[in-house]
């Protein structure tokens, strides 16, 4: 294989803002765990129920929103030495828009207070009985919009003082037309081809649209949701992201390699931290921001079908989950003894290494697979 000196030469850069990202986080990293036990920015048992289990309740006053490690290291790097409005301009803006929906939530169950949630049974009886007729009909019309807020609990917890479930919906929906409109509408009709495994390029015109907002949308859930042991988000994004970096360099997108180059350089430090016992976790701040920029990287790249591969233990988590609701409601029991999958199989007697080493592993086979795939 020859590479032409431009291609090496883009490698080189590529690995060099992954070693100076990896630094500046490793600088920063011991102000910025100050600053979250200074505020008590911690986990706490009375929103975090995983707590209860036994071999996790020392984690209990540890730091959340380390996710910030990252997402404010990858921000400002690339703003200084890497923008480029055609590329890097939206993945950053959309990342910060997931983050900071991220960082609202994990804000709100620390100091914010309980919200109320009127259940859809107490809606109806409003319609029928409430004394002023405006109010009826206020609460006749605005009836779907009770139900979609009902049903959205079926995917998350109990709603408790944080971001209700369907807002968080509703702000990743935001992000992920923000994506399908640059990619449809500002980067060109070449954008609107879909790389089809083993069978080419396919336009497929507008419905690229909602393919787009339906992968930024479950990728950041299924990075938030796979968030709940130490080491594991961390270690298995290093690797999604390196597969990235190789695809990205691979196929010429200059800005998208140095960006997940630079990702992974900040990724490392905070997994360096975040290895058990963790100094500070991802929260949801970093959670949502990685997984929408996950989602984008490989959009750009246009190895959208392949984020099954290249997120695989992520996307395996968050479908437990929806297992596990599925099983509650249509069947009336649960399908596995806890959800997402790692906490089922803490329950069985895993320890939080071992499952972790062994998610780390099975992730970077599929992984694997994936540029495999990509490669044909």
């Amino acid at each position: 294989m020859n590479i032409s000196p431009e291609t090496l030469e883009l490698l080189k850069t590529a690995i060099t803002f992954g070693l100076v990202s990896c630094v500046v986080a490793f600088i920063w990293a011991p102000v910025l765990i100050k600053i979250l036990y200074k505020f008590k920015i911690t986990r706490r048992p009375e929103y975090d129920a995983s707590l209860a289990l036994g071999a996790r309740k020392s984690k209990a006053g540890v730091p959340i929103m380390g996710g910030l490690l990252i997402i404010v290291t990858v921000a400002v790097i690339t703003y200084f030495f890497n923008w480029e409005r055609s590329f890097t301009w939206v993945p950053i803006a959309v990342m910060l828009l997931a983050a900071l929906l991220g960082g609202i939530d994990d804000v709100l169950h620390i100091y914010g207070h309980k919200r109320r949630s009127r259940k859809l049974k107490q809606v109806l009886t409003l319609i029928r009985v409430h004394k002023e007729w405006k109010m009826r009909l206020w609460y006749l019309l605005t009836l779907p919009w009770s139900i979609f807020k009902r049903a959205s609990l079926w995917l998350g917890s109990h709603p408790g003082k944080g971001i209700h479930v369907h807002e968080k919906l509703i702000l990743q929906f935001t992000a992920g037309t923000i994506t399908a409109w640059w990619i449809y509408f500002k980067l060109g009709e070449h954008w609107r081809n879909i790389f089809i495994p083993f069978d080419g390029y396919v336009n497929i015109g507008w419905w690229i649209i909602p393919l787009i907002i339906l992968f930024v949308m479950f990728t950041a859930n299924a990075v938030n949701v796979a968030d709940g042991m130490d080491g594991l988000a961390g270690g298995a994004l290093i690797t999604t992201f390196s597969a990235l970096t190789l695809l990205s360099w691979l196929g010429g997108y200059a800005e998208i390699t140095i960006l997940n180059a630079t990702t992974i350089g900040a990724l490392i430090t905070y997994t360096y931290f975040n290895i058990r016992p963790a100094r500070f976790q991802m929260g949801d701040v970093g959670s949502l921001g990685l997984g929408a920029l996950l989602a984008i990287n490989a959009i750009v790249i246009n190895k959208m079908l392949l984020l099954p591969f290249l997120g695989f233990i992520f996307y395996i988590e968050l479908l437990t989950v929806i297992i596990q609701v599925a099983g509650r409601y249509l069947l009336g029991r649960r399908i596995f003894q806890m959800a997402p999958i790692h906490h089922h199989f803490e329950l069985r007697g895993w320890s939080e290494e071992k499952t972790v080493m062994r998610f780390w592993v099975i992730h970077a086979a599929v992984v694997l697979l994936g540029v495999w795939i990509a490669l044909f």
